[in-house]
Parts: C-alpha cells; structure tokens; sequence
C-alpha cells in the first residue's frame, strides 16, 4: 500500500500522533491539484489563453527593461550604478507591498481560517503549526511579486552576461527577501490580534492602514527617487555619482539584495549582502517562532469569540433611506444588501487599505516628476497627462477585480434564493454595477483631477482627461460585472482568491485591452491640437471628432454588452 503524507503520522514518544509539516501542508497541496486537474469544459482553451498572455506579459516586462539596461551599459561609470539604483527601487517595491500584503494575509491564515479549529485542537506541534501556517502565508501573498521578479532578474542576467548560475543567485537573493516581509507581516498580526479585543479587526485593519500608509510614504521619501531623474539638481556630477553610489539604507533587506546581484553581474562577488539576508531571514523565523509561541494560543482564543454589535437604525442608515428614496423599495433594499455584505465581509473590504496605500505613493511620485524643468515644451507636459490614463486606468481595473467582479461570486447559495424569488435578475445586477461604479467614479475623478492639477496641464487636457476617465471607469465596472458573471466561483473560502482565478485574469486583460484601445483612438486627436497649440499647425476638426467618438463608442458598447450577456446567464441559472 502506498502511504502520502496525508494519509500516515508520525508518532511522538508518548504514542499520540505527531504530524510532520508536510502532513499539514498535503490537504492545501492536494486541494490545489484537484482544481489544476480539475474536468471542466473549455479547461484546455483557458490554460492556452493564460500561457499566451502570460508569455506577453513577460514579455513587454522584460523588453522594456532589457532595452534600459542596455543602455545604462552602455554609459561608462554610471551606467551600473543607474542599474542598481532601478533594481533598488524595484526590490523597495516589492518589499512594500509584501510587508503589507502578508499583515492583511496572515490575519486569514492564522486566525480566520476553517481549519484551524481541527489543528488547534488537535496533537499538532506548535512549531510545526506555525510553520505550515508561515508558508502558507507567504505563499499566497507572494505568488504575484514573483511572477513580475522573473522578468524583472531575466532582463538583468541577460544584458550583464550573468551567465548559467544567476539563476540560482536570483532565488538566493528573493527568497529572503520573500521570508523576512512574511514574519514581519505575521508578527504584526499576532500582535494586534492580542492587544484589540476579540473580533475587532476593523480597529486591527484601520491601525494597519495608518502604520501602513506613514511607513511607505516616510520609505519612499527616504528613496527619494525623483532625485535621479533631476541631476541638473546637483552642484556637480561628483555629487551625483557620490548619490548613486550612497545606499538608500544600508538597513534595508532590499538594499542588501540589489547589492548582492550587482556584485555577481559585475563580476566582484560580496558575499556580505548574502549573509545578511540569509541571516537576518533565519533569525525573523525563530523570533517569530518564539512569539507565536507565547501569544499565539490567547490570540486565537480571542479571535473566536463573537464581536458584539446592536441592530439599531443609525444616521448612516436613515440618511441613506431618505437618498436612495427615489429608487423605490425593491431597488434600494438590494443597495443596502449590497453595502452590508461589503462592509460585514472583513476579507473584501480590508484590501481598501493596500490600494489606499498605492493610491497615496502613486499621486505623491506624480507631483516630483520633472516636467517644471528648464526645456520642458507645453507639448511634454500635456502629453505626460494623456499617457498617464493608462496608468491610472490600470488602477482602476486592479480596485474593480478586487471589488466588482466578486459581486455575483460573492452571493454563494443564497443566489439559488434570489434567483428563485419573484424578483428580476436585471434589478440585481444593476444594483451590483451602481454600488461598485460609483465609489469607483468618485476615486478616478479624482486621481485624474488631482494629477492633473499637480502637473498645471491646458484646460482642453484636463476636460479631456476627466470626461475619458469617467467613460473609462463605466467600460471597465461593465466588463468586471460581465465577467464575474460568467466565471462565478461560489465554492470559495475567501474573496480575496476570487479575482486570481482563469474569469479574474481574463477579465483583466480585457480591461487593459479596453484602455489601450480609448488610449490609441484619442491619441491622434490629443497630439493634433497639441502639436497645433505649441508649433502653430493647423488641427483636424474631423479627425478629432472620429477619434473622440470611436473612443467614447467602444466605452458604451463594453459597458452595455457584458452586462447584457451576464444578465442572460443568470437567467438560464435553474431555479
């Protein structure tokens, strides 16, 4: 007979049965091969299309790079010293936002989880239990910082010649730094859990968000990154030189990795910056050992008791009866419905506080970009605004597939209730696209207005820019409502997992598509009335009209049609 791990313990002296950590870890490990191996129609065409658009991905990542990279070889002196400054800057972001991620991560792993009644409760080493549930932590909030740190080290090693072994010094480099960002985030969870009274983790998640929002703001000022892009700031290049050759922080983990890589691709290896991170990642493991150890059991103890909370008709809920009014009774109960099942799910609505957080860095770095500067033309600093749509389209499609898409997943086994009820799916849905479009309208509005205040762009730039956000953000809630529609997960555990699956990443990709396409049509009519206010060339009335109206056009069809064909999904659902 062929014994797994799942099916044999181990037993400890005194006879009780003392599972290992990999008998802890098989059910996820088999878990995620039955749904990998899964028998669902179409199983085939969804791994091609995630493997094409995973390969271009990668592609443009490493194409943009390798082409910079290149040419910082090419400039004698500098030229490294820029390439490990971008790669400093790079690791600094990553370590961000897995120092925060893992805080928000391991609040499900090691307290909210189903299975750790069965695991506390049971003869589990505690040791072994932190373990397993430290691994899983890092695993799930680190997947997507290591598939952008792929082409990242790829571009790297092949424009250095880092030859058949960076590899291996690329995985010994990041995983410390995957380590050290996950017992932190651990050990800050614990923490708060046992210093807040049981079940308040909003009071957690809102403390998180202040340390988290101060902690980035204050890293990136001590970066200070727009200092690179201004070097006519410096007395002298002697001064410029010595800012590229000073760390950022020589106390920083990232720090130490960029140090360690650049050492191998220049060929005079260090091995200092190994030893720091191996070193420091191994003594985060045994102090974070050492709390859980102490805090763990109270803290967990806590957690499962129930939050006490009154039922009572407050002002929040009397002054939004009196708005929502107009909407009759059916539609603004499925309002309220929805902004209750928000706000009570801790999962969805905690990830508010990591894109607050990118929200804040990407507005600040927006205001340091050199375009003030001595022979900078007002065609530059329109342009800049324009192509920063992309971006910040690109934020607001990341918010609605954590936000949005979800919604139909979300309602579970009770959609078998509604869908059973007199009630029309259309009124469901709708209530589903409002909710979620319109805190989002109020968030584009306003990146886009501040951003472009920031940069003093033309009266033209900035109407356009604002009415392109607006048809933007109701093309891509129409695509996530669409698409969350289509590729329902109503089995899972966790929200936060929903917009990872085969409809989150197809839906993704359609929204980039989608800004892509509103970017390409208006860009032949923006760059005609720029060229025309900086050279005096004459404009095209015509050709800024199609232009315009192709982009406008497309964002009406994309708002419309999956909403339409979400619609008649749910209606063929059985009763």
């Amino acid at each position: 007979m062929r014994h797994t791990p799942a099916s044999v313990a181990q037993l400890g002296p005194s006879g009780v049965p003392d599972p290992s950590l990999l008998h802890l870890l098989w059910p996820k490990y088999l878990t995620a091969r039955a749904r990998s191996f899964a028998e669902e129609r179409g199983r085939g065409a969804r791994i091609a299309i995630l493997a094409v658009f995973g390969l271009l991905f990668w592609s443009f990542i490493f194409g943009v790079l390798y082409r910079l990279l290149l040419y910082f070889r090419g400039v004698q002196e500098i030229g490294p010293l820029l390439a490990g400054k971008l790669l400093g800057l790079i690791l600094i972001g990553f370590f961000s936002i897995l120092l925060l991620s893992n805080v928000i991560t391991a609040l499900s792993s090691f307290f909210l989880a189903k299975d750790l009644d069965l695991l506390v409760s049971g003869p589990v080493d505690w040791l072994k239990l932190y373990g397993a549930k430290l691994l899983e932590t890092i695993v799930h909030s680190s997947w997507m910082v290591v598939l952008m740190a792929v082409p990242m080290f790829a571009a790297f090693g092949i424009a250095y010649d880092g030859g058949w072994w960076f590899p291996l010094i690329a995985i010994a480099v990041f995983l410390p730094l995957l380590i050290i960002p996950g017992v932190i985030g651990s050990a800050v969870t614990l923490l708060l859990v046992n210093i807040f009274p049981a079940r308040r983790t909003r009071d957690i998640l809102s403390v998180i968000a202040v340390l988290a929002a101060g902690g980035i703001v204050l890293l990136f000022r001590v970066v200070r990154p727009e200092r690179l892009a201004r070097p006519e700031g410096f007395r002298s290049l002697v001064d410029f030189v010595a800012v590229l050759r000073t760390p950022t922080s020589p106390l920083l983990p990232s720090e130490w990795a960029q140090h360690a890589t650049m050492s191998w691709l220049q060929f005079k290896l260090d091995f200092l910056p190994f030893y720091l991170l191996w070193s420091t990642a191994s003594a985060a493991v045994v102090l974070g050992a050492i709390l859980h150890r102490t805090m763990y059991l109270k803290g967990f103890s806590k957690a499962q008791e129930s939050g006490v909370r009154w039922a009572r008709s407050g002002f929040l809920h009397r002054f939004s009866m009196v708005v929502l009014r107009p909407l009759g009774i059916l539609r603004r109960e499925l309002v309220l419905k929805e902004l209750r099942l928000f706000f009570r799910d801790t999962t969805q609505w905690s990830q508010l506080i990591l894109l607050g957080v990118l929200v804040i860095v990407y507005v600040f770095n927006i205001k340091y970009l050199p375009l003030r500067s001595e022979g900078v033309t007002l065609f530059l600093r329109n342009i800049v605004p324009f192509l920063n749509l992309v971006l910040a389209g690109f934020v607001l499609a990341s918010i609605a597939a954590r936000f949005i898409f979800p919604g139909v997943s979300l309602e579970g086994r009770t959609l078998w209730l509604l869908r059973s009820s007199p009630m029309s799916m259309r009124d469901l849905l709708w209530a589903k696209f409002w909710v979620g479009t319109l805190p989002l309208l109020l968030l584009a509005v306003g990146i886009v207005g501040v951003t472009n205040y920031l940069l003093d762009v033309t009266v033209f730039m900035f109407v356009v820019s604002l009415l392109t956000i607006v048809f933007m953000t109701f093309a891509v809630a129409g695509l996530a409502i669409g698409f969350g529609t289509m590729f329902p997960q109503f089995e899972t555990e966790n929200a936060a997992q929903i917009p990872t699956s085969f409809g989150g990443l197809l839906f993704m990709m359609s929204a980039i598509a989608v800004i892509a396409g509103v970017v390409i049509f208006e860009a032949r009519p923006v760059v005609s009335y720029l060229r025309a206010r900086t050279f005096g060339e004459p404009t095209d009335p015509l050709g800024m009209t199609i232009g315009f109206g192709l982009a406008a056009l497309l964002c009406v069809v994309v708002t419309i049609v999956p909403i339409r064909v979400a619609l008649r999904r749910l209606e063929n659902v059985e009763r």
